[in-house]
């Protein structure tokens, strides 16, 4: 179904696109942001790629007191991207959202976002004059970006995968449960997501205040998000599902098939990417020429809107410079 909400610039110089998806009838949004200045020559691109609740917008382009991600990326000098899934933020919703959810299996899974995926890329490579670009990823974005790095090994320079999820065994006598196509997530059910992994005594790594604006972003990414009671954000299943077949030994893509050199930037507290299922990862992209594992202390899986942020990024940043591979023989 269109998208016909109209996205706000975050940013004067912000560039908005809205690309064919791979689905006929639906449409992509793109937010851009240039570096104001770059010593890169050719310039160097990066696609965000984002995670099971919440859009670009909210994440690498959110400004916390004046600063996001993205700035600190663009201040490094690189042109940076954001993409909306369908179902997300300004991209179009898939038609199933406007059915009740126990009437289609679950939405943007990553065989389709990873089609998503490669039409943005494609757009940016074209539009930028670019042979490759790198990409950031969040979570259960790290699947669709992988899967595309593994299919279209030239167009990616580096992958950074912030918090992604890993492949843990299958469980004995358990498959795992059938989901339905979309869910209603509140700004409660995102609060709780950002408290639920700081231990107990620890002081919080997120401001309530901080939160509180935060959220009310987070309901404008849904145009009727606050028609319903509690308000709350459409949001398709796919990315979790998958994330609960991952647990059950289904990840939606092979690692060796990654050929792009590959970080993998995580917080002490993050429930979802324990050291186990790091160590797992790490092993699994055997055909990175260079990786990286690098925890963060006092983060969770929400660490890019906390208190650490400012670590997440210079280990980002560092890693997609590449200064590393002046080590690395030929």
């Amino acid at each position: 179904m269109p998208n016909t909400s109209v996205a706000t610039k975050l940013d004067p110089r912000e560039e908005h696109f809205r690309i064919p998806g791979p689905r006929d009838g639906l449409s992509l949004f793109l937010r851009f942001l240039p570096a104001a200045g770059t010593a890169f020559r050719p310039r160097r691109a990066v696609l965000y790629v984002h995670g099971a609740t919440f859009p670009s917008a909210l994440s690498i382009a959110h400004r916390f007191d004046g600063k996001s991600w993205r700035d600190a990326l663009n201040e490094a000098g690189f042109d940076v991207w954001g993409l909306d899934f369908h179902g997300f933020g300004h991209s179009d919703r898939y038609p199933e959202m406007e059915l009740p959810p126990g009437d289609n299996p679950p939405l943007c899974i990553a065989e389709d976002a990873a089609q998503q995926v490669t039409a943005a890329v494609r757009f940016i490579l074209a539009h930028q004059e670019l042979k490759a670009l790198s990409l950031i990823a969040h979570s259960w974005g790290s699947m669709p970006a992988c899967r595309f790095a593994g299919e279209n090994p030239e167009a990616v320079d580096r992958l950074v995968l912030f918090g992604p999820i890993g492949r843990r065994g299958p469980r004995r006598y358990e498959t795992p449960p059938i989901f339905p196509a979309w869910r209603i997530v509140t700004a409660q059910d995102q609060w709780n997501r950002f408290i639920e992994d700081v231990p107990a005594g620890e002081p919080p790594v997120l401001s309530r205040s901080h939160f509180e604006e935060w959220s009310e972003r987070y309901l404008d990414s849904d145009p009727e998000s606050r028609r319903r009671e509690p308000h709350g954000v459409k949001t398709p299943l796919g990315p979790f599902s998958e994330i609960i077949k991952a647990w059950h030994g289904q990840l939606a893509y092979d690692p060796a098939k990654v050929r792009a050199p590959v970080a993998i930037v995580r917080g002490e507290w993050d429930g979802l990417i324990p050291d186990d299922d790091a160590r797992w990862l790490f092993d699994a992209f055997a055909r990175s020429p260079i990786k990286r594992d690098v925890k963060i202390g006092r983060g969770t899986h929400l660490m890019h809107l906390e208190s650490m942020r400012l670590a997440l990024r210079r280990e980002s940043i560092d890693f997609l410079r590449g200064d590393d591979a002046a080590s690395v023989p030929a």
